[in-house]
């Protein structure tokens, strides 16, 4: 049996690259002064995207997405580095952790809303047959 089957494999995937590339909006691009509402609205939109595309199984995706946000606060506040958050402290980060947890939170639930209509009362209850 495999630990991850590809399903798995091709959400943590698109959790990384989604994540990776809000984390450098955030932090590189426009030489590090991207407003603070683009990289919620990137945020929001990645998190309903995988909402309405996974449903309730997107969970992986929208964490992974979710982390990178503050985790690039957390290397670059450890190593030293100049960044945008100001203050740049640990309280700081865990604060900006929190909103952009809620953030995440709502957007995938959002997706998960669009999802609803758009899959039919019928197919979301369905369980996926396996082959055999």
């Amino acid at each position: 049996m495999k630990p991850f089957s590809s399903k798995w494999s091709a959400r943590l995937v698109s959790g990384v690259l989604g994540g990776a590339a809000i984390a450098f909006v955030d932090n590189c691009a426009f030489e590090g002064e991207a407003s603070p509402i683009l990289v919620i609205a990137l945020l929001f939109a990645a998190t309903a995207a995988s909402g309405a595309i996974w449903g309730r199984s997107a969970w992986m995706t929208v964490a992974v997405i979710w982390a990178c946000v503050p985790l690039a606060h957390v290397v670059k506040h450890f190593f030293g580095l100049p960044d945008t958050l100001h203050p740049n402290t640990y309280t700081s980060i865990l604060l900006l952790a929190a909103f952009t947890f809620a953030v995440a939170a709502v957007g995938t639930a959002c997706g998960m809303l669009i999802r609803r209509p758009a899959m039919g009362p019928a197919r979301l209850h369905e369980t996926p047959q396996r082959p055999a």
